[in-house]
């Protein structure tokens, strides 16, 4: 059983041209959405269903393989990344992906996953806002594994000299990925506010007065997403010392007050990962360790995915109530947060592959830890 891979109504868009551009027939997309009534208008916003290849196994034609669909080419928003879930589930039908929940403007907020392995691994992006280069770093990622499986190619980790072979590792392993925890906070700071938002005025308030939202690292609520899990949760509090929503830093009313941040810590807990990683922007810093709850491999595990990537393994001191603070505390599992690229959020669209290069060279070497 596979789940439908599903498309967002942008403006203009009609039940023929979406039809089209997946290559499926129109009867069929109005039988995998009976609320759709031909002859009507389809609302941009809307999420669609799209009906999934006779047989979900067979393998993509190779030459539509070389045609890459998670591309670099200008900011990356949720639109884009429903989009792009889309196209690669019609290439790749052996990625599901759930809607594990929803942000506060309603937004779905998305799982894939990939392999059947009985170790489960999990990699999330853009907590932060304007941290959203991290969701497409995630998505070229699931693409290249995607590929590679299904290709029978290997990918080479360079620190290790190792080839490494994406199907067996597929047997031992499931990956899933959270391309974009805070939907609602990428979209503000790419897209602003407009006078007929019904919060204008408030968040025109939140952000300072400015109607540029560039700075953003919260939720649309004002809250720091990555400063609402229950580790010494009071502590992170006294220490941001803010008293009330804003920009940045500001950890809510309380633990699990947002329902991304519940989201993402009640998927966890189903889940029952043996490892994380959240991608975060900047630093070129991997920190590994929470209050001594680590594990204790967890240093050389860190040592690991930095003589991978470049990065500097940091044992990071004074920070509380972190999503990966949580799982490790929780767990006792190894938990990674990796601060990806350098230079001033948000990251320019212009980094990417550079970032990129380092980045799933980390990501490959977690996946096999």
């Amino acid at each position: 059983m596979y789940n439908l891979p599903f498309y967002m109504v942008q403006p203009g868009d009609t039940a023929g041209r979406i039809a089209g551009r997946f290559g499926v027939p129109e009867e069929a997309l109005y039988e995998a959405n009976p609320f759709l009534k031909q002859g009507t208008v389809i609302v941009a916003g809307l999420q669609l269903q799209l009906p999934l290849p006779q047989n979900p196994l067979a393998k993509p034609n190779s030459a539509d393989i070389t045609k890459r669909i998670v591309q670099a080419s200008h900011d990356y928003g949720y639109p884009d990344l429903c989009y792009q879930i889309a196209r690669l589930q019609r290439l790749y039908p052996f990625i599901w992906c759930e809607n594990i929940g929803r942000s506060v403007s309603g937004r779905a907020i998305h799982a894939l996953r990939i392999g059947q392995g009985d170790k489960a691994v999990q990699i999330n992006a853009s907590f932060h806002a304007n941290e959203w280069i991290t969701s497409l770093l995630a998505m070229r990622f699931i693409e290249d594994v995607a590929r590679s499986l299904s290709l029978g190619e290997k990918l080479l980790i360079r620190s290790e000299g190792e080839e490494l072979d994406i199907q067996a590792l597929s047997r031992q392993v499931t990956l899933w990925i959270v391309p974009m925890v805070n939907p609602d906070g990428v979209e503000l700071v790419q897209g602003g506010v407009g006078k007929t938002h019904p919060r204008y005025a408030e968040l025109k308030r939140l952000n300072r007065g400015s109607e540029d939202f560039s700075e953003w690292k919260a939720n649309i609520n004002g809250v720091d997403l990555n400063d609402q899990f229950p580790a010494h949760w009071e502590e992170e509090v006294s220490r941001r010392g803010h008293d009330g929503p804003g920009p940045r830093d500001y950890p809510g009313l309380a633990p699990l007050g947002e329902p991304e941040a519940r989201t993402l810590y009640e998927f966890t807990k189903e889940k029952q990962f043996a490892t994380v990683l959240a991608l975060h922007t900047q630093g070129e810093e991997i920190y590994w360790n929470y209050r001594g709850y680590e594990p204790a491999a967890a240093e050389d595990l860190a040592g690991k995915l930095a003589a991978a990537s470049g990065y500097k393994a940091v044992k990071l001191e004074g920070s509380d109530a972190g999503f990966k603070d949580w799982f490790i505390q929780e767990f006792g599992r190894p938990g990674f947060t990796v601060e990806a690229g350098l230079g001033v959020n948000p990251l320019p669209i212009a980094q990417f592959d550079k970032i990129y290069a380092n980045i799933q060279q980390l990501l490959l070497a977690a996946v096999k830890l």
